[in-house]
Protein backbone atom coordinates (compact mmCIF):
# COMPACT_ATOMS: atom_id res chain seq x y z
CA UNK A 1 0.00 0.00 0.00
CA UNK A 2 1.17 3.34 -1.19
CA UNK A 3 2.81 6.03 1.93
CA UNK A 4 0.30 8.58 0.96
CA UNK A 5 -2.59 5.93 1.62
CA UNK A 6 -1.51 5.08 4.68
CA UNK A 7 -0.71 8.30 5.78
CA UNK A 8 -4.89 8.73 5.31
CA UNK A 9 -6.10 5.80 7.64
CA UNK A 10 -8.50 6.57 9.95
CA UNK A 11 -6.77 9.55 12.17
CA UNK A 12 -8.66 10.42 15.22
CA UNK A 13 -9.78 13.84 14.10
CA UNK A 14 -13.14 14.16 15.85
CA UNK A 15 -11.66 12.97 19.09
CA UNK A 16 -11.12 15.94 20.20
CA UNK A 17 -14.75 17.13 19.42
CA UNK A 18 -16.03 14.03 20.64
CA UNK A 19 -14.72 13.80 23.89
CA UNK A 20 -16.45 17.38 24.67
CA UNK A 21 -19.62 16.00 23.56
CA UNK A 22 -19.39 13.45 25.59
CA UNK A 23 -18.20 15.19 28.33
CA UNK A 24 -20.96 17.24 28.29
CA UNK A 25 -23.28 14.34 29.65
CA UNK A 26 -23.63 14.00 33.33
CA UNK A 27 -22.24 11.53 35.31
CA UNK A 28 -25.63 9.34 35.49
CA UNK A 29 -26.04 9.64 31.77
CA UNK A 30 -22.37 8.84 31.24
CA UNK A 31 -22.83 5.59 33.68
CA UNK A 32 -26.10 4.59 32.42
CA UNK A 33 -24.86 4.64 28.54
CA UNK A 34 -22.02 3.08 29.35
CA UNK A 35 -23.65 0.00 31.31
CA UNK A 36 -25.93 -0.07 27.78
CA UNK A 37 -22.77 -0.33 25.45
CA UNK A 38 -21.06 -3.20 27.52
CA UNK A 39 -24.30 -5.10 27.65
CA UNK A 40 -24.64 -4.80 23.34
CA UNK A 41 -21.35 -5.53 23.52
CA UNK A 42 -21.44 -8.93 25.41
CA UNK A 43 -24.62 -9.70 23.84
CA UNK A 44 -23.26 -9.26 20.15
CA UNK A 45 -20.19 -11.40 21.19
CA UNK A 46 -21.92 -14.18 22.45
CA UNK A 47 -24.22 -14.51 19.63
CA UNK A 48 -21.71 -14.34 17.07
CA UNK A 49 -20.02 -17.09 18.78
CA UNK A 50 -23.19 -19.39 18.98
CA UNK A 51 -24.23 -18.54 15.75
CA UNK A 52 -20.60 -19.89 14.42
CA UNK A 53 -20.82 -23.01 16.86
CA UNK A 54 -24.12 -24.03 15.92
CA UNK A 55 -25.41 -25.73 12.70
CA UNK A 56 -28.66 -25.59 10.62
CA UNK A 57 -29.62 -28.97 12.07
CA UNK A 58 -28.68 -28.02 15.22
CA UNK A 59 -31.02 -24.84 14.97
CA UNK A 60 -34.00 -27.17 14.09
CA UNK A 61 -33.18 -29.65 16.93
CA UNK A 62 -32.82 -26.43 19.64
CA UNK A 63 -35.72 -25.62 18.20
CA UNK A 64 -38.16 -28.82 17.74
CA UNK A 65 -36.86 -29.24 21.60
CA UNK A 66 -38.09 -26.21 22.92
CA UNK A 67 -41.57 -26.10 20.58
CA UNK A 68 -42.00 -29.78 22.16
CA UNK A 69 -40.55 -29.03 25.68
CA UNK A 70 -43.54 -26.04 26.00
CA UNK A 71 -45.97 -28.47 24.72
CA UNK A 72 -45.45 -31.32 26.61
CA UNK A 73 -45.02 -29.12 30.13
CA UNK A 74 -47.88 -31.21 31.64
CA UNK A 75 -46.69 -34.98 31.12
CA UNK A 76 -50.29 -36.42 32.60
CA UNK A 77 -51.81 -35.17 29.41
CA UNK A 78 -48.96 -35.39 26.50
CA UNK A 79 -45.99 -37.61 26.32
CA UNK A 80 -44.22 -35.20 24.11
CA UNK A 81 -41.73 -35.30 27.16
CA UNK A 82 -40.56 -38.13 26.08
CA UNK A 83 -39.03 -36.75 22.75
CA UNK A 84 -37.96 -33.69 24.12
CA UNK A 85 -35.66 -35.96 26.83
CA UNK A 86 -34.22 -37.16 23.97
CA UNK A 87 -33.81 -34.44 21.86
CA UNK A 88 -32.24 -33.16 25.31
CA UNK A 89 -29.96 -35.84 25.64
CA UNK A 90 -28.62 -35.62 21.93
CA UNK A 91 -28.43 -31.46 22.68
CA UNK A 92 -26.12 -32.25 25.16
CA UNK A 93 -24.13 -35.41 24.13
CA UNK A 94 -23.25 -33.20 21.38
CA UNK A 95 -22.43 -30.17 22.99
CA UNK A 96 -20.31 -32.26 24.75
CA UNK A 97 -18.33 -34.38 21.94
CA UNK A 98 -17.44 -30.76 20.06
CA UNK A 99 -14.42 -29.71 21.83
CA UNK A 100 -12.46 -32.76 21.63
CA UNK A 101 -13.21 -32.40 17.13
CA UNK A 102 -10.60 -29.82 16.97
CA UNK A 103 -9.32 -29.85 12.88
CA UNK A 104 -5.45 -30.09 12.23
CA UNK A 105 -5.10 -27.97 8.97
CA UNK A 106 -2.64 -25.28 8.04
CA UNK A 107 -4.47 -22.64 5.10
CA UNK A 108 -2.53 -20.51 2.97
CA UNK A 109 -4.72 -17.36 1.95
CA UNK A 110 -3.73 -15.68 -1.70
CA UNK A 111 -5.67 -12.37 -2.21
CA UNK A 112 -5.84 -10.03 -5.18
CA UNK A 113 -4.71 -6.23 -4.14
CA UNK A 114 -7.88 -4.40 -4.52
CA UNK A 115 -11.24 -4.88 -4.81
CA UNK A 116 -14.27 -2.89 -5.40
CA UNK A 117 -17.66 -1.96 -3.30
CA UNK A 118 -20.27 -3.86 -5.08
CA UNK A 119 -18.20 -5.94 -7.60
CA UNK A 120 -17.84 -9.14 -5.96
CA UNK A 121 -14.03 -10.95 -6.15
CA UNK A 122 -12.40 -14.45 -6.09
CA UNK A 123 -9.39 -15.63 -4.23
CA UNK A 124 -7.55 -18.89 -3.32
CA UNK A 125 -7.02 -20.83 -0.31
CA UNK A 126 -4.89 -23.85 0.45
CA UNK A 127 -5.46 -26.25 2.54
CA UNK A 128 -3.39 -29.30 3.85
CA UNK A 129 -4.20 -32.05 6.40
CA UNK A 130 -1.87 -31.90 8.77
CA UNK A 131 -3.09 -34.85 11.20
CA UNK A 132 -2.67 -38.30 10.55
CA UNK A 133 -6.07 -39.53 9.35
CA UNK A 134 -9.25 -38.57 7.11
CA UNK A 135 -11.33 -35.20 7.79
CA UNK A 136 -13.95 -34.65 6.56
CA UNK A 137 -17.07 -32.30 6.86
CA UNK A 138 -15.04 -29.19 7.52
CA UNK A 139 -15.53 -25.88 6.76
CA UNK A 140 -13.72 -22.59 6.51
CA UNK A 141 -14.88 -19.20 8.22
CA UNK A 142 -12.77 -16.13 7.88
CA UNK A 143 -12.73 -13.84 10.57
CA UNK A 144 -14.10 -10.31 9.51
CA UNK A 145 -13.31 -7.03 11.22
CA UNK A 146 -15.16 -6.64 14.30
CA UNK A 147 -18.60 -4.71 13.56
CA UNK A 148 -19.11 -3.59 16.83
CA UNK A 149 -19.44 0.42 16.82
CA UNK A 150 -17.15 2.38 19.76
CA UNK A 151 -18.28 3.87 23.08
CA UNK A 152 -18.35 7.21 21.13
CA UNK A 153 -19.98 6.19 17.77
CA UNK A 154 -22.86 4.27 20.12
CA UNK A 155 -22.98 7.69 21.80
CA UNK A 156 -22.97 10.27 19.28
CA UNK A 157 -23.94 8.26 15.65
CA UNK A 158 -28.07 8.47 16.17
CA UNK A 159 -29.80 6.13 13.67
CA UNK A 160 -31.14 7.72 10.43
CA UNK A 161 -35.18 8.49 11.95
CA UNK A 162 -34.37 7.88 15.64
CA UNK A 163 -36.73 10.95 16.56
CA UNK A 164 -39.85 9.03 15.36
CA UNK A 165 -39.15 6.30 18.04
CA UNK A 166 -41.12 5.89 21.25
CA UNK A 167 -38.82 6.83 24.25
CA UNK A 168 -38.01 3.49 25.30
CA UNK A 169 -36.39 2.56 22.25
CA UNK A 170 -34.30 6.18 21.74
CA UNK A 171 -32.95 5.05 25.77
CA UNK A 172 -31.98 1.81 25.47
CA UNK A 173 -30.54 2.39 21.79
CA UNK A 174 -31.62 -1.22 20.73
CA UNK A 175 -32.42 -0.56 17.11
CA UNK A 176 -29.09 2.21 16.87
CA UNK A 177 -27.22 -0.96 18.03
CA UNK A 178 -28.08 -3.20 14.98
CA UNK A 179 -28.29 0.39 12.74
CA UNK A 180 -24.61 0.44 13.76
CA UNK A 181 -23.85 -2.96 13.59
CA UNK A 182 -25.14 -3.54 9.95
CA UNK A 183 -23.62 -0.09 9.37
CA UNK A 184 -20.03 -1.42 10.20
CA UNK A 185 -19.51 -4.94 8.44
CA UNK A 186 -17.06 -4.15 5.57
CA UNK A 187 -17.37 -7.51 3.69
CA UNK A 188 -19.24 -10.58 3.74
CA UNK A 189 -17.64 -14.16 2.62
CA UNK A 190 -19.35 -17.54 2.55
CA UNK A 191 -18.19 -20.06 4.78
CA UNK A 192 -16.35 -22.27 2.22
CA UNK A 193 -17.16 -25.98 2.72
CA UNK A 194 -13.85 -28.40 2.23
CA UNK A 195 -14.45 -32.01 0.58
CA UNK A 196 -12.70 -34.69 2.59
CA UNK A 197 -8.88 -34.76 3.04
CA UNK A 198 -6.94 -37.56 3.46
CA UNK A 199 -3.44 -37.61 5.36
CA UNK A 200 -1.13 -35.29 4.16
CA UNK A 201 -3.19 -34.03 1.12
CA UNK A 202 -3.45 -30.63 -0.23
CA UNK A 203 -6.11 -28.43 -1.76
CA UNK A 204 -6.67 -25.37 -3.23
CA UNK A 205 -10.56 -24.15 -2.97
CA UNK A 206 -11.93 -20.70 -4.23
CA UNK A 207 -13.82 -18.38 -1.91
CA UNK A 208 -15.95 -15.59 -2.64
CA UNK A 209 -15.90 -11.81 -0.89
CA UNK A 210 -18.43 -9.31 -1.16
CA UNK A 211 -16.91 -5.72 -0.25
CA UNK A 212 -19.79 -3.85 1.78
CA UNK A 213 -17.29 -1.01 2.68
CA UNK A 214 -14.88 1.38 0.75
CA UNK A 215 -10.68 1.40 2.69
CA UNK A 216 -8.44 -1.21 4.07
CA UNK A 217 -10.09 -4.83 4.91
CA UNK A 218 -8.12 -6.43 7.42
CA UNK A 219 -8.43 -10.47 7.52
CA UNK A 220 -6.81 -11.42 10.52
CA UNK A 221 -7.58 -15.15 10.65
CA UNK A 222 -9.40 -18.08 9.39
CA UNK A 223 -11.38 -20.57 11.50
CA UNK A 224 -11.61 -24.10 10.46
CA UNK A 225 -15.13 -25.70 11.61
CA UNK A 226 -15.72 -29.29 12.76
CA UNK A 227 -18.51 -30.92 13.36
CA UNK A 228 -19.45 -33.54 15.92
CA UNK A 229 -20.91 -36.64 15.08
CA UNK A 230 -24.39 -35.82 15.81
CA UNK A 231 -23.72 -32.77 13.41
CA UNK A 232 -25.30 -29.98 16.03
CA UNK A 233 -22.57 -28.44 16.99
CA UNK A 234 -19.04 -27.41 15.70
CA UNK A 235 -15.42 -26.96 17.45
CA UNK A 236 -13.53 -24.51 16.25
CA UNK A 237 -10.25 -23.47 15.86
CA UNK A 238 -8.78 -20.13 14.63
CA UNK A 239 -5.69 -19.83 12.84
CA UNK A 240 -4.23 -16.65 12.61
CA UNK A 241 -3.51 -15.52 8.86
CA UNK A 242 -3.09 -11.86 9.15
CA UNK A 243 -3.73 -10.21 5.56
CA UNK A 244 -5.52 -6.78 4.10
CA UNK A 245 -6.76 -5.60 0.41
CA UNK A 246 -7.62 -2.10 -0.32
CA UNK A 247 -11.55 -1.86 -1.31
CA UNK A 248 -11.44 0.91 -3.80
CA UNK A 249 -14.96 3.56 -3.56
CA UNK A 250 -18.17 2.23 -5.29
CA UNK A 251 -18.07 3.86 -8.99
CA UNK A 252 -21.47 4.89 -10.57
CA UNK A 253 -22.68 4.73 -14.21
CA UNK A 254 -21.94 8.70 -15.54
CA UNK A 255 -21.70 9.56 -19.25
CA UNK A 256 -18.34 10.67 -20.01
CA UNK A 257 -18.08 15.00 -19.88
CA UNK A 258 -16.07 17.32 -20.85
CA UNK A 259 -16.13 20.42 -18.00
CA UNK A 260 -15.71 23.73 -20.10
CA UNK A 261 -12.23 25.97 -19.37
CA UNK A 262 -9.96 27.96 -21.00
CA UNK A 263 -6.36 26.55 -21.22
CA UNK A 264 -3.81 27.69 -18.59
CA UNK A 265 0.06 28.16 -18.17
CA UNK A 266 1.32 25.83 -15.99
CA UNK A 267 5.02 26.05 -14.22
CA UNK A 268 6.99 23.48 -15.81
CA UNK A 269 5.04 22.56 -18.76
CA UNK A 270 4.41 19.04 -20.04
CA UNK A 271 7.54 17.90 -18.50
CA UNK A 272 6.06 18.41 -14.71
CA UNK A 273 4.01 15.58 -15.42
CA UNK A 274 6.58 13.28 -15.54
CA UNK A 275 9.71 14.11 -13.93
CA UNK A 276 10.34 16.31 -10.70
CA UNK A 277 11.31 19.83 -10.79
CA UNK A 278 10.31 22.44 -13.26
CA UNK A 279 11.73 21.77 -16.51
CA UNK A 280 9.98 22.71 -19.47
CA UNK A 281 9.14 20.69 -23.01
CA UNK A 282 11.85 20.32 -25.49
CA UNK A 283 11.73 22.74 -28.59
CA UNK A 284 14.96 22.55 -30.46
CA UNK A 285 18.76 23.15 -30.53
CA UNK A 286 21.00 26.34 -30.28
CA UNK A 287 24.15 27.14 -29.71
CA UNK A 288 25.50 27.94 -26.13
CA UNK A 289 24.92 31.41 -24.81
CA UNK A 290 26.26 33.08 -21.30
CA UNK A 291 24.48 32.32 -18.71
CA UNK A 292 22.52 28.99 -20.02
CA UNK A 293 22.93 26.10 -17.14
CA UNK A 294 24.98 23.42 -18.03
CA UNK A 295 22.54 19.93 -17.50
CA UNK A 296 20.95 21.09 -21.25
CA UNK A 297 24.05 20.69 -22.86
CA UNK A 298 23.76 18.73 -25.76
CA UNK A 299 26.77 16.61 -25.50
CA UNK A 300 26.07 14.77 -28.63
CA UNK A 301 26.44 18.08 -30.71
CA UNK A 302 28.99 19.36 -28.63
CA UNK A 303 31.21 16.47 -29.87
CA UNK A 304 29.96 16.72 -33.44
CA UNK A 305 30.09 20.41 -34.31
CA UNK A 306 33.07 20.79 -31.36
CA UNK A 307 31.40 24.18 -29.82
CA UNK A 308 29.04 24.23 -26.85
CA UNK A 309 25.27 23.16 -28.19
CA UNK A 310 21.91 23.08 -25.38
CA UNK A 311 18.56 22.35 -25.40
CA UNK A 312 15.94 24.97 -26.20
CA UNK A 313 12.83 24.39 -24.05
CA UNK A 314 9.44 26.68 -23.94
CA UNK A 315 6.62 26.14 -21.50
CA UNK A 316 3.23 24.87 -21.91
CA UNK A 317 -0.29 25.62 -21.76
CA UNK A 318 -2.75 23.19 -20.81
CA UNK A 319 -6.11 22.58 -19.41
CA UNK A 320 -6.03 21.50 -15.74
CA UNK A 321 -9.02 20.41 -13.77
CA UNK A 322 -10.00 20.82 -10.00
CA UNK A 323 -12.46 17.93 -8.15
CA UNK A 324 -13.73 19.00 -4.66
CA UNK A 325 -14.47 16.85 -2.20
CA UNK A 326 -16.57 17.71 0.69
CA UNK A 327 -14.86 15.98 3.83
CA UNK A 328 -17.03 18.31 6.36
CA UNK A 329 -19.50 16.48 8.50
CA UNK A 330 -20.99 15.17 11.62
CA UNK A 331 -20.44 10.89 12.90
CA UNK A 332 -24.32 11.13 11.69
CA UNK A 333 -23.47 12.42 7.77
CA UNK A 334 -21.59 9.00 7.29
CA UNK A 335 -23.70 7.42 4.75
CA UNK A 336 -24.29 10.77 2.79
CA UNK A 337 -20.05 11.15 2.94
CA UNK A 338 -19.97 7.58 1.60
CA UNK A 339 -21.89 8.72 -1.39
CA UNK A 340 -20.17 11.35 -1.78
CA UNK A 341 -17.01 9.60 -2.62
CA UNK A 342 -18.74 7.30 -4.78
CA UNK A 343 -19.69 10.78 -6.59
CA UNK A 344 -16.20 11.77 -6.69
CA UNK A 345 -14.52 8.46 -7.96
CA UNK A 346 -17.94 8.16 -10.30
CA UNK A 347 -16.56 11.55 -12.04
CA UNK A 348 -12.78 10.67 -11.56
CA UNK A 349 -13.30 8.08 -13.82
CA UNK A 350 -15.44 9.96 -16.18
CA UNK A 351 -12.77 12.53 -17.05
CA UNK A 352 -10.46 10.63 -18.64
CA UNK A 353 -8.60 13.29 -20.95
CA UNK A 354 -5.16 12.46 -21.47
CA UNK A 355 -4.35 16.32 -21.99
CA UNK A 356 -5.35 17.80 -18.77
CA UNK A 357 -4.43 17.38 -15.72
CA UNK A 358 -7.62 16.58 -12.51
CA UNK A 359 -6.71 17.73 -9.22
CA UNK A 360 -8.32 15.99 -6.35
CA UNK A 361 -8.36 18.30 -3.11
CA UNK A 362 -10.01 17.39 0.46
CA UNK A 363 -9.30 18.53 3.89
CA UNK A 364 -8.42 15.56 6.20
CA UNK A 365 -5.77 15.64 8.68
CA UNK A 366 -4.37 18.32 6.68
CA UNK A 367 -5.09 19.79 3.25
CA UNK A 368 -4.48 17.78 0.54
CA UNK A 369 -4.17 17.88 -3.32
CA UNK A 370 -3.50 14.48 -5.18
CA UNK A 371 -3.02 14.96 -9.69
CA UNK A 372 -3.40 12.81 -12.13
CA UNK A 373 -3.12 12.55 -15.70
CA UNK A 374 -0.05 13.72 -18.37
CA UNK A 375 1.84 10.65 -16.66
CA UNK A 376 1.84 12.30 -13.09
CA UNK A 377 -0.78 9.35 -11.60
CA UNK A 378 -2.80 6.93 -13.08
CA UNK A 379 -6.52 7.15 -12.21
CA UNK A 380 -6.32 3.77 -10.14
CA UNK A 381 -4.01 5.73 -7.71
CA UNK A 382 -6.58 8.38 -7.36
CA UNK A 383 -9.10 5.78 -6.43
CA UNK A 384 -7.05 4.69 -4.12
CA UNK A 385 -6.68 7.40 -2.57
CA UNK A 386 -10.72 8.45 -2.22
CA UNK A 387 -10.98 4.28 -0.45
CA UNK A 388 -9.32 5.71 2.64
CA UNK A 389 -10.70 9.37 2.82
CA UNK A 390 -12.42 10.39 6.27
CA UNK A 391 -14.97 12.69 7.63
CA UNK A 392 -13.40 15.49 8.87
CA UNK A 393 -15.59 16.88 11.80
CA UNK A 394 -12.86 18.91 13.52
CA UNK A 395 -12.37 21.55 11.14
CA UNK A 396 -13.89 24.18 9.60
CA UNK A 397 -15.19 24.80 5.78
CA UNK A 398 -12.70 27.63 5.41
CA UNK A 399 -10.05 25.61 5.67
CA UNK A 400 -11.18 24.05 1.86
CA UNK A 401 -11.56 27.60 0.67
CA UNK A 402 -8.22 28.13 1.21
CA UNK A 403 -6.88 25.38 -0.77
CA UNK A 404 -8.87 25.94 -3.66
CA UNK A 405 -7.84 29.69 -3.65
CA UNK A 406 -3.88 28.85 -3.49
CA UNK A 407 -4.81 26.78 -6.51
CA UNK A 408 -7.44 29.11 -8.13
CA UNK A 409 -4.38 30.64 -11.06
CA UNK A 410 -4.04 27.39 -12.25
CA UNK A 411 -7.56 25.71 -12.88
CA UNK A 412 -9.48 25.66 -15.96
CA UNK A 413 -12.83 24.12 -14.76
CA UNK A 414 -13.70 22.80 -11.32
CA UNK A 415 -16.16 19.82 -10.67
CA UNK A 416 -17.40 20.26 -6.53
CA UNK A 417 -19.01 17.18 -4.45
CA UNK A 418 -20.83 18.81 -1.19
CA UNK A 419 -21.99 17.28 1.65
CA UNK A 420 -24.50 20.60 1.84
CA UNK A 421 -25.65 23.80 0.19
CA UNK A 422 -24.96 26.04 2.98
CA UNK A 423 -23.89 29.69 2.85
CA UNK A 424 -20.18 28.79 2.53
CA UNK A 425 -20.40 26.34 0.36
CA UNK A 426 -21.86 28.84 -1.49
CA UNK A 427 -19.46 31.66 -0.74
CA UNK A 428 -17.06 29.07 -2.56
CA UNK A 429 -19.00 28.11 -5.82
CA UNK A 430 -19.18 31.80 -6.19
CA UNK A 431 -15.38 32.86 -5.65
CA UNK A 432 -14.76 30.29 -8.19
CA UNK A 433 -17.47 31.90 -10.97
CA UNK A 434 -15.87 35.29 -10.11
CA UNK A 435 -12.63 34.15 -11.35
CA UNK A 436 -14.06 32.87 -14.29
CA UNK A 437 -13.43 29.32 -13.71
CA UNK A 438 -16.42 27.00 -14.78
CA UNK A 439 -18.38 25.06 -12.02
CA UNK A 440 -20.34 22.28 -11.95
CA UNK A 441 -21.80 21.38 -8.47
CA UNK A 442 -23.31 17.34 -7.02
CA UNK A 443 -25.23 18.62 -3.96
CA UNK A 444 -25.89 15.16 -1.93
CA UNK A 445 -29.13 15.37 0.40
CA UNK A 446 -30.52 13.56 2.90
CA UNK A 447 -34.33 13.55 1.41
CA UNK A 448 -35.15 14.38 -1.84
CA UNK A 449 -36.28 17.47 -1.34
CA UNK A 450 -33.95 19.85 -3.45
CA UNK A 451 -32.15 22.98 -2.29
CA UNK A 452 -32.47 26.56 -4.08
CA UNK A 453 -29.47 26.52 -6.92
CA UNK A 454 -28.58 30.49 -4.64
CA UNK A 455 -25.81 31.43 -6.77
CA UNK A 456 -25.70 28.30 -9.10
CA UNK A 457 -29.14 29.47 -10.46
CA UNK A 458 -27.55 31.43 -13.33
CA UNK A 459 -25.94 28.12 -14.20
CA UNK A 460 -29.02 25.40 -13.56
CA UNK A 461 -27.50 22.86 -15.87
CA UNK A 462 -24.34 22.82 -13.56
CA UNK A 463 -25.79 22.55 -10.13
CA UNK A 464 -27.25 18.80 -9.21
CA UNK A 465 -28.56 17.31 -6.57
CA UNK A 466 -28.23 13.77 -5.51
CA UNK A 467 -30.60 11.66 -2.94
CA UNK A 468 -28.74 10.24 -0.20
CA UNK A 469 -29.33 6.63 -1.49
CA UNK A 470 -30.51 7.01 -4.73
CA UNK A 471 -27.26 8.36 -6.48
CA UNK A 472 -26.82 5.66 -9.08
CA UNK A 473 -30.42 6.80 -10.22
CA UNK A 474 -30.10 10.32 -9.79
CA UNK A 475 -26.52 10.56 -12.01
CA UNK A 476 -27.93 7.95 -15.02
CA UNK A 477 -31.15 10.76 -15.37
CA UNK A 478 -28.03 13.15 -15.81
Amino acid sequence: MSQVVAELQPLRTGRNRASSKLASLTFRQRLVKRALYRNHCAFALLLNRFRQRITPTGWLVLITAIVIGAVGADTNASHGYETFSLLACMILGSALCAPFGRPRLSVERFLPKFGSVGQRLNYRLVVRNQSGGLQAGLKLIEDLPDPRPTFEEFVLTPEPGEQRRNWVDRYYGHYRWRWLLARNVRARIEEVSLPPLVAGQELSVSASLAPLRRGVLRLEATTVACPDPFGLFRSLRRLPLPQSILILPKRHELLAFQLPGTIKYQQGGVSMASSVGESEEFVSLREYRAGDPMRRLHWKSFAKLGKPIVKEFQDEFFVRHALLLDTFGTHAATELFEDAVAVAASVACAIQDQDSLLDLMFVGAEAYCFTSGRSVGRIEKMLEILASVHLCVDKEFSELEQLVVDHAAEISGCVCVFLGWDSSRQRLAQTLRAREIPVKVFVITMDEKAPAPGVMAADPNNFHTLPMGKVAEALAAL
